[in-house]
């Protein structure tokens, strides 16, 4: 029976045998021995090979093998405040299953040789600790929903018109029509409220922006939800709470990551529920305080929220946005229409958004009027009109970029670490 390396690395473990399998981390000779550092998806331990203590080939095998060799040990644990987690295994077999080849990666090595050799380097403990708390950001965004009574659906990839604007779709031959890659599975989503009325799914969404900011990828994971019956302060409402939650699950459940990452747990805590409301006119107030030049009537660019982030400690909602800088869909105000019932959340430090989202027009002559104030036609979004024909009900909804969650939480400076194999206006390999 194997053990988990994390099972080795406890008192419980001290004087007991054990058999582990992993991969070479580090390895270092003196003389008669060899010292290993071997890998799993739990952690590391050290292996200590001496030549009297193992067989004639076992020896020779661990001073053949090399850095990501496939190796399965077996020895005794001991304590040892001297090994990288204060406990080693006295090894008394070593077997290697398959011997690597000089590893490509070494210490010191370039962004693009890294990019270049993704395959390879998602096997590091910088990025195995991304990829874990990537896991536990996901799992708190489903758990969270479904706790609340969401239903989880599913939208499709290709579809025949834009949610976000015309000029970020990607346009795919299919069988002589023209199709897009999905900017975001919303209108879907709203489709099956008027039967599940609280739904929600996690999938790609694709942006054809050609932006190269540190936040910005091509293909991103979209954590979208839409509900019937709630307004843009009941849906702000459910967001913050759901943030705190996935927050408080990460800083639990992935202490030594965040600990690997060199991540201030101390900000993260800072985190809680209810998050600021800040109107847009106030932020182009506050934008022109700390020296940005914005006008009333632009949209908050990456520039803006970095700088304006770094003022807060907690994530903040600007609400409010003037209707001409934001999609048809959103609903005017009834008691100003110049200005949209919606929210950005804007994640503090300098992150910035992470999610978008507001009430729905679900008034059919509303919704007529925005489509032709925004030259689309409406046969084009026919089963959308439709949805406002047959029992229309207020709803709202919100996108959470999943990728740019795991940048903030886990304090990445760029959103191509969150995310396993990154896309980019510059990369679409490995």
């Amino acid at each position: 029976m194997y053990q988990r390396i994390e099972e080795v690395n406890s008192e419980d473990s001290v004087g007991k045998k054990v058999k582990v399998r992993g991969w070479i981390y580090r390895k270092r000779r003196s003389g008669k021995i060899v010292f290993i550092i071997v890998r799993d998806s739990t952690g590391i331990v050290q292996s200590i090979v001496e030549k009297n203590s193992v067989s004639n080939d076992d020896f020779k095998s661990a001073v053949k093998a090399g850095i990501e060799s496939s190796v399965i040990v077996e020895g005794i644990v001991e304590k040892d405040e001297r090994s990288p987690t204060g406990y080693e295994i006295k090894t008394t077999s070593f077997n290697v299953v398959s011997y690597a080849e000089p590893f490509p990666i070494t210490e010191y090595q370039s962004d693009e040789l890294l990019m270049n050799l993704r395959h390879l380097w998602l096997r590091s403990r910088k990025m195995t600790a991304i990829m874990k708390i990537r896991d536990t950001v996901f799992k708190g965004f489903h758990e969270f929903l479904r706790g609340e009574g969401f239903y989880e659906v599913h939208c499709p990839m290709f579809v025949s018109t834009a949610v976000e604007g015309g000029s970020t779709l990607f346009e795919v031959p299919y069988f002589g029509r023209k199709v897009y890659l999905t900017q975001s599975s919303q209108f879907y989503l709203e489709t099956m409220i008027f039967s599940l009325e609280k739904v929600y799914t996690v999938a790609p969404s694709f942006r054809a922006e050609k932006s190269r900011t540190r936040r910005h990828l091509t293909e991103y994971w979209h954590g979208e939800a839409e509900a019937a019956w709630f307004s843009n302060e009941d849906m702000m409402k459910l967001e913050e709470r759901m943030i705190e939650h996935i927050v408080e699950l990460v800083i639990r459940e992935r202490k030594n990551e965040l600990d690997i990452l060199g991540r201030d747990v101390e900000s993260l805590k800072n985190v809680q529920a209810p998050f600021e409301r800040i109107r847009y006119d106030k932020i182009v107030d506050i934008a022109t305080e700390i020296g940005i030049d914005m006008e009333y009537g632009e949209d908050l660019g990456a520039d803006e929220e970095r700088e304006i982030t770094k003022r807060f400690n907690a994530p903040v909602f600007i609400t409010h946005f003037p209707a001409e800088i934001k999609p048809f869909y959103h609903r005017p105000d009834p008691e100003n229409p110049s200005v949209v019932l919606c929210h950005d959340m804007l994640a503090p430090e300098g992150y910035g958004e992470i999610i978008g989202g507001g009430e729905r027009i679900y008034e059919i002559e509303v919704l007529r009027k925005r489509l032709a104030d925004e030259g689309w036609k409406e046969e084009d979004y026919y089963w959308y009109v439709d949805l406002r024909k047959y029992g229309s009900v207020p709803h709202a909804g919100f996108g959470l970029g999943m990728d740019r969650a795991v940048m903030w939480i886990a304090g990445l400076d760029h959103i191509k670490y969150a995310i396993p194999y990154p896309r980019t206006i510059r990369r679409v390999t490995p």
